[in-house]
């Protein structure tokens, strides 16, 4: 396994030291591979693991007693996965690979160790727990408070945003990977309702799609219907620990 990629995530905010870097890699030394519809981790088994995400796509969600699925977030390579089980001893959700993936785990008391010897990665481990947070929190508003449309560009676009944090060669379009019903089950729509909306998109002129694929024309326009705010730019970084 050659490098970090949970640090070749966090340097896309900050550049790491060497030691924090060692200290990141340490957490991907073991690898685990999950075929599609893999369960990682389900809602409440006693949390012994952590993971950070090496290749593949993974979703969390939660099962809603009326039998239905709600997606919390669809997680991408370099991203840490779990972070909501470090407070409790149960896992508050599930966690399914939704293509073949690589997950790398690690023993959730090894966090302490590195919270201890890289408070610098600790401070970045915060801010980006409180960008999830508040992506989520634009997403629950949404959800009560906005149309099936704005509903869907918002969620395209945050999808897009995301993946341009690490792959630098993507400028207007990207690979969704997801089905319409499992857009559906993110923001509160049918399958039937997603499709409807994205046709109407791409009779409008904002996207295209093209093998699973999807292009945004005109990403202005749809931030305007979504009502969107890009989470994952402009962060304030001024305040944390000096480089080691």
């Amino acid at each position: 396994m050659a490098g970090s990629c949970f640090a070749d995530r966090l340097s896309k905010n900050v550049s790491l030291a060497e030691a924090e870097t060692r200290a990141l890699t340490r957490l991907e030394e073991n690898q685990r591979k999950i075929k599609r519809g893999g369960m990682i981790q389900r809602v409440n088994d006693t949390v012994t693991e952590l993971f950070v995400l090496r290749e593949g796509r993974v979703m969390s969600f939660v099962i809603m007693p009326d039998g239905s699925r709600q997606i919390l977030r669809v997680y991408f390579p370099g991203d840490f996965i779990g972070s909501a089980s470090t407070a409790y001893n149960k896992a508050p959700e599930s966690l399914v690979a939704l293509e073949d993936s690589v997950v790398c785990p690690f023993d959730k008391h090894a966090l302490r160790r590195l919270l201890e010897e890289q408070p610098r990665v600790a401070a970045l481990l915060f801010i980006l727990s409180n960008t999830e947070r508040v992506a989520l929190t634009d997403r629950l508003a949404s959800l009560g408070r906005t149309s099936a449309k704005a509903r869907v560009a918002s969620f395209l676009l945050d999808i897009f945003d995301r993946l341009r944090v690490t792959d630098d060669d993507i400028s207007d379009s990207f690979d969704l990977k997801l089905t319409q019903e499992e857009i559906g089950d993110a923001i509160g729509l049918t399958s039937v309702h997603v499709n409807r909306m994205i046709r109407q998109m791409e009779q409008d002129g904002l996207i295209s799609r093209s093998n699973g694929r999807v292009t945004l024309h005109d990403i202005a326009r749809l931030e305007t219907i979504g009502h969107y705010t890009n989470r994952h730019k402009n962060l304030d970084l001024d305040w944390l620990p000096a480089m080691p």
